[in-house]
């Protein structure tokens, strides 16, 4: 079983701290995370403490949050922006010979970070 399965598909961050500790957490769920004195141990810690959080999830009848990685997309979203800003994409876009939604959705993609170590 891959950390994604057995972390319901969220995305893990494990690195080694200035002290030599290992800290894992979440991407997504930046305030669960936990602490070990190897990458192991540190996701076996994550492990439990994402399983506490599940039962006290259910146990105050909140829903638990699903990874973004598990849900469907349209693909589709608004956006509102600055009017000024607008107009300068609309007028960049003209300016290429491309829509402005082509324009957009180029420059969104090209602004995705790449992740550190995933495990």
């Amino acid at each position: 079983m891959g950390s994604k399965d057995r972390f319901d598909g969220f995305s893990i961050e494990l690195f080694q701290d200035d002290v030599g500790e290992w800290l894992a957490h979440f991407e997504e769920l930046p305030h669960v995370s936990a602490f070990g004195n190897s990458p192991e141990e540190a996701l076996a810690e994550l492990k439990e403490a994402w399983e506490a959080m599940k039962e006290s999830y259910i146990a105050h009848n909140e829903p638990i949050p699903v990874a973004p990685s598990q849900k469907e997309y349209s693909g589709q979203f608004n956006v509102r922006i600055d009017k000024r800003v607008h107009r300068a994409l609309a007028v960049e876009a003209a300016q290429v010979g491309i829509s402005l939604n082509a324009l957009v959705a180029q420059k969104l993609s090209l602004s995705i970070k790449k992740q550190p170590y995933h495990v």
